[in-house]
């Protein structure tokens, strides 16, 4: 209930109305069943316009930091995650990596759609980079289809840094759904991961025509720059 009155009265249609966004594909979603959703990542706001633009609800798995703030800005952050159907996970690693696993596994387990950033990071440069294999994972132990989304234009309203956004149009391509039936019972092989993981990721560079670095985002956020 708390989803729907964010979706469609409170946050929704004020949304709507300041940035215009405009959707294509979105017969590409199914109307029922559960299934992934892999989205390119350019900025936090995102996750707004992605649930906002399709009919179904759906989740995203977010780093739990954002669910633990103190005062009224770490209560009105988590409201907002929780409006925008996000569940809180560890993203520490370890353990850690395989609950965010479980509960990925338990949203599409109860036949719903679950978001998922294959970057694992928002893009520090508008380019789109290699994908972890968490999400291949997730797609072979569940048996349910990958569809590519392409967020167009988010990080020009809200680029990394930014808590405010500017006043801008933002768009969302939907790819049509990527089948991986035929690696069934081959979630264990890492090789295979890997190659449904680059699939989902040139379906995406195909999409959305960003250019493709093969390195981690979090690598090339993690680089400081060299002294003169």
């Amino acid at each position: 209930m708390f989803y729907w009155l964010m979706k469609y009265v409170v946050i929704g249609p004020l949304v709507k109305a300041i940035f215009r966004p405009w959707i294509v594909g979105r017969r590409n979603v199914p109307v029922e069943g559960a299934a992934i959703l892999a989205s390119n990542h350019l900025s936090v706001s995102d996750s707004i316009f992605l649930p906002l633009m399709i009919d179904r609800p759906m989740s995203f798995l977010a780093k739990s930091d954002y669910f633990t703030g103190k005062g009224l800005k770490g209560w009105a952050t988590r409201m907002f995650m929780k409006a925008t159907g996000q569940i809180p996970i560890d993203r520490s690693g370890g353990r850690a990596s395989e609950a965010s696993l479980n509960t990925g596994l338990s949203v599409l387990g109860r036949g719903d759609l679950l978001g998922i950033y294959p970057e694992g990071t928002r893009s520090p440069d508008g380019r789109l980079y290699r994908g972890r294999t968490g999400i291949a994972r997730m797609a072979l132990e569940a048996h349910v289809p990958v569809i590519p989304v392409v967020m167009v234009d988010t990080d020009a309203i809200m680029p990394i840094g930014r808590s405010i956004p500017r006043v801008g149009r933002v768009g969302v391509v939907i790819g049509e759904p990527l089948d991986f039936s035929r690696f069934a019972g081959m979630e264990g092989d890492r090789y295979i991961l890997r190659s449904v993981t680059d699939e989902i990721m040139v379906a995406l560079q195909r999409l959305g025509e960003q250019t493709y670095d093969d390195v981690y985002a979090s690598t090339v956020k993690d680089r400081k720059p060299t002294s003169p």
